[in-house]
């Protein structure tokens, strides 16, 4: 069978039994090849869900809990992660992580243990503070690891990285699929991710950092763009240029957005932080200084404001391949900031399917995860 134009591969169990009990905290733990096995369940389970969407997949997980806890805003993740829980019988859990007691103190490790009693999976998102985000999910992971362990516990708990510091795994995953699904395989396109200006608020590094380390490990030509003072982690810069080395695609970051989209065949113009000032917050979040926060976060829109003219427009999508690049947002976009109104108008069914692919991607990654047989089950159904 075929779906949005390809074919759905069958799904090799050997490399599926790699991905049991597998949790997903940054997309640079793990192998491409398992990257691909997972992006192959995610391709089957969307084709299994739009040609009988009245089934679904329910029997493979039913009645398990998805418990999620977020300590950032969401509409897009946390709708995915609930929709992707409940098509596979799950039944998702949402904690406020303004509701629990970390802030007073309680360690990540105890909240794993808490949350890992009841659940049979766990997502979290954690993104605001450099440093903090991904270390959090990693210690919430052994948290639960260490109590299954103590209490001879047989469940499978994976951790879903739903949004950190560093990566913002199932977001770029839900972008190469849809990257798949309009230009088929990567190797040789050229794709520019670029700050962009947000009035909003200093949104975090994770989204560009996650795609310049996905993006080039399957041969695409990369360009970040930014302007000066808005640079992105060094440990994701240099494993971009690593990643692009060993997949023949190419790896470059310039200070104009002009010359990103120069040529290129998708455009992720995206805002992010000043990193600087990204970095002064860890240390007033870390005193729990509240006036200086919100100090930090004026100076940062200042300093955003000084770049209005990095707008995605019809100007700058003019100088793309062919005058008609993709368009890629991982929602929401700051309308006459970000991108003009009429570049999103033109593109905002296109953006909307980007973000579904999100479900698929968390589907597949619980039911890869917990699923023994899981290429045994899904055989035949599409």
């Amino acid at each position: 069978m075929k779906t949005s134009g390809h074919d759905v591969a069958p799904l090799a169990p050997e490399r599926l039994e790699a991905l049991l009990g597998r949790s997903l905290l940054a997309t640079m733990d793990w192998s491409t090849t398992e990257l691909e096995t997972l992006l192959a369940v995610a391709t089957r389970l969307e084709a299994l869900d739009r040609a009988r969407p009245g089934t679904r997949s329910a029997a493979l997980l039913p009645d398990e809990l998805a418990y999620a806890i977020f300590f950032d805003n969401s509409t897009r993740t946390k709708s995915a992660w609930a929709g992707a829980a409940a098509r596979l019988g799950m039944r998702p859990v949402i904690v406020d992580g303004s509701s629990t007691q970390v802030a007073h103190g309680e360690t990540a490790e105890e909240t794993g243990a808490m949350l890992g009693m009841n659940a049979h999976a766990l997502g979290a998102r954690h993104d605001l503070i450099l440093g903090e985000g991904n270390r959090f999910m990693r210690e919430l992971k052994r948290g639960i690891d260490d109590y299954l362990a103590a209490t001879g516990d047989p469940r499978k708990v994976p951790v879903v990285n739903l949004q950190c510091d560093v990566d913002h795994p199932t977001q770029t995953l839900a972008d190469l699929l849809w990257l798949r699904e309009r230009l088929g395989q990567l190797a040789g396109r050229r794709i520019a991710v670029s700050w962009a200006y947000s009035p909003s608020y200093a949104k975090p590094l994770s989204v560009p950092q996650g795609l310049i380390t996905l993006l080039t490990r399957f041969g695409a030509h990369v360009t970040l763009a930014h302007p000066e003072g808005y640079r992105l982690m060094d440990e994701c810069t240099g494993a971009s240029g690593a990643n692009a080395g060993a997949s023949g695609g190419s790896f470059r970051v310039v200070a104009s957005m002009d010359e990103a989209f120069r040529g290129a065949e998708a455009v992720y113009p995206k805002s992010w932080g000043p990193h600087e000032l990204m970095l002064e917050r860890v240390e007033a979040h870390r005193a729990l200084d509240r006036q200086r926060m919100a100090d930090i976060e004026r100076r940062a829109l200042e300093r955003n404001a000084r770049h209005r003219d990095w707008i995605c427009d019809e100007r700058r999508m003019g100088l793309t391949a062919g005058g008609g690049a993709l368009y890629l947002h991982c929602l929401p976009a700051d309308i006459g900031a970000e991108v003009s109104p009429g570049v999103m108008a033109r593109h905002r069914v296109d953006v909307a399917r980007e973000a579904n692919k999100k479900v698929y991607v968390i589907m597949a990654l619980l039911a890869a995860a917990k699923v023994p047989d899981l290429a045994a089950r899904l055989a035949g159904r599409v």
